[in-house]
């Protein structure tokens, strides 16, 4: 569970606080007694995918699929060869329509990733078929705190939180410097409540380009040749 050394200098402080510490021995028990999701060694992967300086957009999801060889260490993201699950499949509608994308190989988001968005979820990891069960063990401060500090020592980043959980960490971001979009989550609960139609993908590629900043280039159907 290391960090590359961009991200370790950004969040050193966090490591030497009590709630780290504490956190880390749950980490480590959980890992070694139970089945723990995603894999041990891509619990930074988000942020090991993605040099600090490059981070152009941040989404905030919930905790980690919970199913067997699903999560991967992206929000969102499952390994390719997994079915996609019901909330990255509403995701998908929304990105073929505000897109004008075809339709995705395959579910997964890591081309989104190497082209400078972050995909973090607010706790990041999850024991097997117990979603939720991480929550409140110290990862919620760590994420807070990425935040916190990508709003301080950056500008024009696009934070896009879908749900509750991430919609927190609003009081985290300085709406002055960064664009904040909101919608519900994604999942079959809550996707027509308003997700649906937010339009966040053009929005984002709308705010980076009057920012001098290059696109994402969202479309997954020909990621084969981008990656």
């Amino acid at each position: 569970m290391t960090l590359n050394n961009d991200w370790s200098k950004f969040l050193n402080t966090e490591f030497n606080k009590d709630y780290y510490s504490k956190l880390l021995i749950f980490i480590e028990n959980e890992y070694i007694n139970k089945t723990v999701y995603p894999n041990y060694e891509d619990i930074f992967r988000a942020f090991n995918l993605l040099p600090l300086t490059k981070v152009k957009v941040v989404i905030i999801g919930q905790d980690p699929y919970h199913g067997p060889n699903q999560a991967n260490g992206l929000a969102f993201s499952v390994t390719a060869n997994v079915k996609v699950p019901p909330s990255l499949k509403n995701i998908y509608k929304e990105l073929i329509d505000d897109g004008n994308c075809g339709i995705p190989l395959n579910g997964d988001l890591t081309l989104w990733a190497k082209q400078g968005v972050l995909l973090i979820n607010s706790v990041l990891t999850v024991e097997r078929a117990s979603p939720h069960s991480h929550k409140n063990q110290g990862w919620e401060i760590f994420t807070d705190s990425v935040i916190k500090s990508l709003s301080n020592e950056y500008k024009n980043i696009v934070f896009i939180l879908w749900g509750g959980p991430s919609q927190k960490k609003e009081q985290f971001i300085d709406n002055m410097k960064h664009l904040v979009l909101k919608a519900p989550h994604p999942s079959p609960l809550s996707s027509y409540r308003g997700f649906f139609g937010s339009k966040p993908f053009s929005k984002t590629n709308e705010y980076l380009r009057a920012h001098k900043k290059q696109e994402i280039n969202w479309c997954l159907s020909s990621q084969e040749t981008l990656l």
